[in-house]
């Protein structure tokens, strides 16, 4: 029998890898023969580069780089096992969390650090690069990444205009005399779930603004800023952002990507599964076994366990979800791969319980170990009948 554990993080408890493990021991307590492949997964949010690193046994290198404010953060990205491909969260540089809540202003924030994490990468060899661009602090279309990398942003005056999205529409010139040139000689995919515009009422400021310190005075500032880095791009880059879906996340990461670094948008479940040779592994299963923290209605938008059980529909594979939390609206995932779901919680808790790593790992283990038992007697019943 062979069986393919595909899980995500279950969000502020367990890695990706850890609930892959404790799902393991439980299998083996009951199919000791059986083969089991682990696939550490995630879906370009948080958790995507440990998840990548574990799947490719690849490293973690840490930073010191410049954070959304100005100041130096710690700051970490990883490498692949194949040496080459860079894996990038934007929000381990220029990420919310990092600010706090009484000096959130996307009007000076900056994505300078995350530049650096690229810079860093580059300078280690890396030429491929998958970069998750949820969780911003930032509002500045990427312009602080550009700068990090030796685009120059001018003002009239022929002055770097300052960090943040309130700088920009002091742009006059963008200037690429001075870019890394190891950036033409790479690939840059970027992970992305949204498809806001750049600008408008859909846009990056009007609908991510507020949430990152945006008063309403501060958003149409900041959503006319990214107007006018739009056209300086259009007319210095011949490169159309303003209208492309997807270019609003981040606050407007994905249009500085595209302009900058002539990177493609993917959902990050399809650049996971390409990244860690997902179909290759699971073509021959005779199972998986998927999961996150949570399994709702919005399940089946790429997250992690529906991108798997898209996958095991083309090979005809059974899938079973398991999760913390499975909401009442869950059950729509049965239309979209997931066979079976099961809760881990078997009786009444805290979430400070549920979350503890410890209690979470054994709820899995030992929940795995009755679905497992419940398997061996169907397979033996079939069995017995032929």
């Amino acid at each position: 029998m062979k069986i393919v554990v595909a899980t995500d993080s279950f969000k502020g408890s367990l890695s990706a890898l850890e609930v892959v493990n404790s799902v393991v021991k439980g299998i083996k307590k009951v199919f000791n023969n059986a083969e089991v492949i682990k696939i550490p997964m995630a879906d370009g949010g948080e958790g995507t580069v440990k998840s990548l690193v574990d799947a490719t046994e690849g490293e973690i290198v840490y930073e010191e780089v410049t954070g959304p404010l100005g100041d130096k953060v710690s700051a970490f990205y990883g490498i692949l096992g194949d040496k080459k491909t860079a894996v990038i969260e934007m929000a381990a540089a220029s990420g919310l969390p990092l600010v706090p809540k009484d000096k959130r202003n996307p009007m000076i924030t900056t994505t300078y650090g995350t530049g650096e994490l690229i810079k860093s990468a580059l300078d280690k060899g890396c030429r491929e690069f998958v970069i998750g661009i949820g969780g911003s602090a930032t509002n500045d279309g990427g312009a602080g990444m550009a700068q990090a990398l030796g685009i120059k942003l001018l003002d009239k005056k022929g002055k770097e205009i300052p960090f943040g999205g309130g700088s920009l529409k002091y742009l006059d010139k963008i200037d690429m005399s001075k870019v890394d040139r190891r950036i033409e000689e790479s690939n840059f995919v970027v992970a992305c779930d949204v498809d806001n515009p750049l600008c408008g009422p859909k846009g990056a400021s009007y609908v991510y603004g507020p949430q990152k310190g945006a008063t309403e005075e501060m958003v149409f500032k900041l959503d006319e800023g990214l107007k006018r880095f739009a056209e300086i791009i259009k007319r210095d880059l011949d490169k159309e952002v303003e209208t492309i879906k997807g270019a609003g996340a981040a606050g407007g990461l994905g249009a500085g990507l595209l302009a900058f670094l002539d990177a493609k948008l993917k959902p990050g479940i399809d650049i996971v599964i390409e990244r860690t040779r997902f179909r290759e592994k699971v073509k021959d299963a005779d199972f998986i076994i998927t999961g996150e923290g949570k399994m709702d209605s919005q399940t089946i938008y790429g997250k992690t366990p529906n991108g798997v059980a898209r996958i095991a529909r083309e090979y005809n594979i059974p899938v079973i979800g398991i999760a913390g939390y499975i909401s009442d609206d869950a059950e729509i995932n049965h239309d979209y791969g997931i066979d079976s779901m099961f809760s881990i919680i078997n009786y009444p808790i805290n979430l400070e319980e549920a979350l503890n790593k410890e209690k979470a790992s054994f709820l899995i283990e030992k929940n795995i170990e009755e679905i497992s038992r419940l398997i061996k007697i169907i397979v033996e019943k079939i069995t017995t009948k032929n």
